[in-house]
């Protein structure tokens, strides 16, 4: 654990669940810091304006008689500067935005680590001292269907809902970066959708998708007689977006001369039609994305360095769904509650879910869209099978995302085991499935004590006597197991 000096700073802990106050005040206070703990919001807020002030709170989002959020709002009218981490086990898209949004420093979903609070904690503090908090972000958001893409709790996704939080407010260009369909278009109308320019228009031009000797006019505009098929004026994509977001997609696809005449565009904010000789001043904030390598087309001459860096203020990197496997069962519900209404409600079945998770998906988030759509109309009979599928079988070990953790893979499986179960009167299930788990949880800690009995009951937090009965009861011979 990172070693801070004592009296490193205040910290005040506001958490409904005991367990958790005790080990975040314990691992806190050994770490060199001052800890208050309250168990809901109000309390939060009685310590925060009675006691000395305060270099960081940790927040959960669910408690009793004011939720985190609000108490955090009330926080920072309160005191503007304070940090404030936000702790939740719920880590939805929204709940990472609005918290981002409201000012938090950061978020945490749980369960996490101590040493992440710790380490977390001391960065909070250091930039406290040394900055003022930036201010605070519009709230009163909300979820939309278009945002499909943003579905998921992988860390690297609450990663860019923060992003979205931090930097939707201002007007700094942003560049998107990530394989085909991972939703970068997806993220840009989030960004648009949670800015001051929310109520004006959205505008997305794709580099790849129109030609080049039409891509200058569809950007600028043209007027009449500027060409042979010019019979009228026509505005550009920069002009219609006036007041609003320029979304400019496979920017790497865009053709060299017509990068000069953007970055001359984006640096003047002026722009002229194809044609024309007046100069129209535009007010657009731009997002552009690529899947493409940037860096290495620039050395090789085919994208502008200067105008590289004009986009690339900030940088949002989008995970493909390969990576992120726990979202996919997230993003199937997601998908068939957005298109029930059109197709019927389908459940799936779990062989047909294996696949799902263990494809690797290389149009990304866009392809299982389209494949639980086809599934749907395909699976008359309410339930998506494997053979409604246009993916082939996978490995037992794809079909478990790498990055799950214990509890997913657990529940995964007992939902196998109490399929079907729901007409018995009694399957005496419970007794089973404690069974079942307790025995491999013997032998595991068994071998890492080297069946030293003492060590791992106190390693289970049962005693001696408590662990003899259960090896009995399951058949477990610590010497054999030790060995």
């Amino acid at each position: 654990m990172t070693g801070v000096t004592p009296a490193a700073g205040r910290i005040l802990i506001a958490d409904d669940e005991d367990s958790l106050r005790w080990v975040l005040e314990k691992g806190l206070r050994q770490a060199g810091y001052e800890v208050t703990v309250v168990k809901d919001g109000p309390g939060a807020l009685r310590a925060f304006e009675l006691e000395e002030p305060f270099d960081l709170v940790l927040l959960d989002v669910r408690m009793p008689g004011m939720d985190g959020l609000a108490v955090l709002a009330r926080l920072r009218e309160i005191r503007p500067d304070v940090h404030v981490i936000v702790m939740t086990a719920h880590g939805t898209m929204d709940t990472a935005i609005q918290a981002m949004q409201r000012g938090a420093y950061d978020y945490l979903a749980k369960p996490f680590d101590l040493d992440e609070v710790v380490l977390l904690a001391e960065r909070a503090i250091a930039a406290g001292r040394l900055t003022q908090e930036v201010a605070r972000l519009r709230t009163g958001l909300q979820e939309v269907w278009e945002f499909g893409a943003l579905v998921g709790r992988h860390p690297r996704m609450q990663d860019v809902y923060k992003a979205i939080g931090r930097i939707a407010a201002s007007d700094v260009t942003v560049l998107l970066r990530g394989e085909s369909g991972t939703g970068k278009e997806v993220v840009a109308r989030a960004i648009h959708h949670y800015s001051r320019r929310a109520g004006r228009p959205f505008v997305a031009v794709s580099s790849a998708a129109i030609p080049a000797t039409l891509l200058e006019s569809e950007l600028f505009g043209h007027e009449r007689g500027a060409f042979t098929d010019a019979k009228e004026r026509k505005l550009g994509k920069l002009e219609l977006a006036h007041g609003g977001t320029l979304f400019l997609d496979e920017i790497g696809d865009m053709p060299v001369e017509l990068q000069t005449k953007l970055l001359r565009a984006l640096q003047e904010r002026t722009i002229e039609r194809v044609g024309g000789q007046d100069s129209i001043r535009i007010d657009v904030r731009v997002l552009a994305a690529t899947n493409r390598d940037l860096e290495t087309m620039m050395k090789e001459g085919r994208f502008r360095e200067d105008l590289f860096y004009r986009l690339n203020v900030v940088t949002l990197n989008l995970p493909p769904l390969r990576e992120r496997r726990r979202d996919t069962p997230l993003l199937v519900e997601h998908f068939l509650a957005k298109y029930a209404s059109e197709l019927g409600e389908r459940g799936v079945a779990p062989e047909a879910l294996d696949r799902l998770v263990g494809h690797d998906w290389p149009g990304n988030v866009r392809e299982l869209e389209n494949v639980i759509q086809r599934a749907m109309v395909m699976a008359t009979n309410g339930v998506i099978l494997p053979e409604h599928l246009p993916i082939g079988p996978v490995s037992a070990a794809a079909s478990v995302a790498v990055d799950a953790s214990l509890e997913e893979i657990i529940e995964r499986k007992l939902l196998e085991c109490v399929r079907g179960l729901r007409e018995h009167s009694s399957a005496q299930l419970y007794s089973l499935m404690i069974g079942l788990v307790e025995k491999p949880l013997l032998r595991a800690v068994l071998r890492e004590t080297r069946g030293n009995q003492v060590r791992a009951a106190q390693i289970l937090g049962i005693n001696r006597n408590t662990l003899r009965k259960k090896l009995t009861e399951h058949g477990v011979d610590p010497d054999s197991v030790g060995d």
